[in-house]
């Protein structure tokens, strides 16, 4: 990208209220002119960039200026489901595994529309929509500004995660410095200074810390993003996990009788808020809660048919696959599975080694 000179210059007609400003304040309109210069440096390997600044330095005025064919800043959203405001070109494997990808996994919230979604939600389908789209380059405007800085950290660590498993490239233009460690980019201009800098391999994501604790009476805040069932066995022993003192994840386990084995204990509910999903958050506080479950005598064990636990638990040496096939629906409910037209979900069965050659 080459160097930039950028004049913008401003000249309201001279109304009555424009001119008594003018005269009580002595502006002149040389006051209202405003030059942007700097050089966005790149080499052709890059996939993420950040320009940030603080507000009035020039960003947007800058991005739409160098990038104004992939600029971003909003879609229209009209349907009553998000998936019918995606791309028609994408199949509807395409974009669950794009929301799966952006770490936006709640089958539930996919129903909806786009109006009755999060900030941090509302985020991510943005970002699906993009890079399910035919470009190259996305410049995301005004990137985390209306979302809770802790659910702006844990996105930015999805979003970052999801464009770097695709030959996709990623601006974003934000006035919140706080993201950028979180996007670990390869490049940051700071309109602050004008000044461009390459960070590639500099910038280390700081470490996701969760308070785990064995406690009641939060399912409540949980049960409707459980994509299959929203009720909770009274008998189970339930944990939340804590992120900078907000909860951010369920999960809980209840005994499984068995003919053979007494020692059997069944993963009950697993789930992550869609804030904070796509971080691999349900991953490891389940592993936390099974290495738990061992060490209590006990043998877990547990079906899912969500990507994005089996992706990890397919490469991870903690858990063995015991089982897969389809499991018909026998209940008379209308679950996630049949609103998308089919009476059988392929389902995962996995027993928790911790490691242990089986």
């Amino acid at each position: 990208m080459p160097n930039f000179s950028i004049l913008k210059h401003v000249q309201p007609k001279k109304t009555f209220r424009v001119a008594s400003v003018m005269g009580k304040f002595d502006l002149q309109t040389e006051h209202i002119k405003e030059q942007f210069t700097g050089s966005i440096d790149v080499d052709k390997t890059w996939q993420i960039g950040v320009i940030a600044g603080t507000s009035g330095t020039g960003k947007t005025t800058i991005a739409k200026h160098l990038f104004k064919k992939d600029y971003f800043s909003t879609y229209i959203y009209n349907s009553e489901s998000i998936l019918d405001d995606m791309p028609k070109s994408a199949d509807i494997d395409t974009i669950v595994k794009m929301f799966n990808s952006v770490g936006f996994s709640s089958p539930p919230s996919w129903l909806k529309p786009y109006s009755v979604l999060s900030t941090g939600e509302k985020m991510r389908v943005d970002l699906a929509r993009a890079l399910l789209e035919q470009r190259e380059l996305i410049v995301f405007d005004e990137y985390t500004s209306v979302v809770d800085r802790n659910v702006a950290k844990i996105g930015s660590c999805a979003v970052a995660r999801a464009i770097r498993k695709t030959k996709k490239k990623f601006i974003a233009v934000t006035c919140h410095q706080d993201v950028i460690e979180w996007l670990q980019p390869d490049w940051v201009f700071d309109t602050n200074s004008m000044k461009f800098s390459y960070t590639r391999g500099l910038l280390q994501r700081p470490e996701i810390k969760l308070d785990v604790y064995e406690t009641r009476g939060y399912w409540h805040l949980f049960r409707k993003y459980h994509y299959l069932n929203n009720e909770i066995n009274k008998t189970s022993s339930q944990f939340v996990a804590f992120y900078n003192n907000q909860p951010v994840a369920f999960d809980s386990y209840m005994h499984f009788p068995h003919p053979h084995c007494k020692r059997f204990k069944r993963k009950h509910r697993l789930v992550v808020l869609p804030d904070y999903q796509g971080v691999g958050i349900g991953s490891q506080l389940s592993d936390f809660v099974c290495k738990l479950i061992l060490k209590r005598g006990f043998r877990a064990i547990t079906k899912t048919s969500n990507p994005a636990l089996v992706n990890y638990r397919k490469k991870s040496k903690n858990w063995r696959l015991t089982h897969f096939g389809r499991q018909i629906n026998r209940s008379n409910s209308v679950t996630t599975a049949t609103r998308f037209g089919t009476p059988k979900r392929v389902t995962f069965s996995w027993e928790f080694v911790n490691g242990k050659e089986t």
